[in-house]
């Protein structure tokens, strides 16, 4: 994978054919305050053979971009950017779903005026592109944190974030592909567990002290869910559901219903099958695979996060569970409070789909009824 600047080339930002994938789209309207902001961010997806593409994305403004990292085609095992379908059905993405705080100065990658970001990636090194098929791809990448010189943010007239999109390009394999070994993220297995006999969780790379932390992390988690299960197999519906979770209909309350049994069941497991691992030395709160339950890689903030309240300890072991397949399958559309709440009046469904919505309506900072 290759990332350097480039010239904005005009005739190769044209909207063009769909194998090209060129799209961009303004996401506000105009205000009496301020005029219309359009998306200066423009992406170009190519197909270079097998799972192999190049992802331009142009600062089309006079501007220049601030934008985390995480959020352009640099490390795409630790950034879900593109979504995938193979004949119509969603392939998932098998990267580190990680709970990210507030970026600092270092997250973030400068992009002038008229300059591109361009990368060479391949997806099969985090999509299962190994089964014979038609997929679709479609780059799609929200730019929270993002802003332009002057401090405007690249947000949507209803607070969420812009997204940087790409238009579908589409990918025939004609046979089941063989990847070179360590192309394809491989099962990462808890390298000598350690079982306490205490609240039953398995430990790795972990010293006394964290095993200690970790342990009143799980039982607060523990405690966390089995309320918010309880809340909601009473049939609340007050303030505290309608704020992570948005306007109420029956289907998407039963969702929310199955998503903390699920979580509250995960949890309580006794026979060492929940592992947290303290191995992670990054700038994240945790990271998981989605598939590869129950191991937890707790990280940095983890360590300096309260051990209950808004974005603590407990919260993040409730975010980080709700990611796997087997439990609610939760997806990182928005981080924080103010956008989780947001999405849940925009768009109840994917607040339904979002883990910090999750670990907020757990951690109930400040309670609501």
């Amino acid at each position: 994978m290759s990332l350097k600047p480039t010239q904005l080339a005009g005739s190769a930002l044209a909207f063009g054919a769909l194998a090209t994938g060129v799209f961009a789209v303004a996401l506000a309207r105009p205000t009496l305050k301020q005029p219309p902001l359009t998306n200066p961010l423009r992406v170009s997806v190519i197909s270079l053979g097998a799972d192999k593409v190049e992802v331009t994305v142009t600062n089309t403004s006079r501007k220049t971009l601030r934008i985390p990292k995480w959020q352009l085609p640099v490390d795409l095992q630790r950034s879900n950017l593109f979504r995938i379908t193979r004949d119509g059905v969603e392939v998932g993405f098998e990267g580190a779903m990680i709970k990210r705080g507030a970026p600092t100065a270092e997250d973030f990658a400068i992009l002038r005026a008229g300059r591109s970001y361009r990368s060479v990636v391949e997806l099969g090194t985090a999509y299962d592109m190994s089964k014979a098929g038609h997929y679709t791809v479609t780059y799609a990448a929200p730019l929270q944190y993002a802003s332009l010189s002057g401090g405007t943010r690249l947000q949507q007239r209803n607070g969420l974030p812009m997204v940087a999109q790409g238009a579908p390009i589409r990918i025939v394999m004609d046979q089941k592909a063989t990847f070179p070994n360590g192309r394809r993220i491989s099962p990462v297995l808890p390298a000598n567990p350690v079982l306490s006999d205490v609240i039953g969780i398995s430990t790795v790379a972990c010293s006394a002290s964290q095993i200690a932390t970790v342990g009143n992390a799980v039982l607060s988690a523990r405690a966390y869910s089995e309320r918010a299960k309880g809340y909601l197999n009473a049939g609340t519906t007050g303030s505290r559901y309608t704020t992570w979770f948005g306007a109420y209909t029956s289907s998407r309350y039963a969702t929310a219903q199955q998503h903390f049994t699920a979580i509250d069941n995960a949890l309580d497991q006794t026979g060492g099958q929940v592992t947290i691992n303290c191995g992670c030395n990054d700038n994240y709160f945790a990271y998981v695979y989605k598939n590869q339950p129950y191991q937890i890689f707790v990280c940095n903030a983890f360590w300096s996060a309260p051990l209950v309240g808004t974005d603590s300890k407990a919260g993040t072991l409730i975010h980080e569970m709700s990611h796997f397949t087997v439990v609610a399958d939760t997806d990182d559309h928005v981080y924080g409070q103010g956008l989780a709440q947001s999405l849940a009046i925009s768009n109840p469904t994917q607040a339904l789909d979002n883990a910090d919505n999750h670990e907020y309506f757990a951690e109930n900072t400040p309670a609501l009824n």
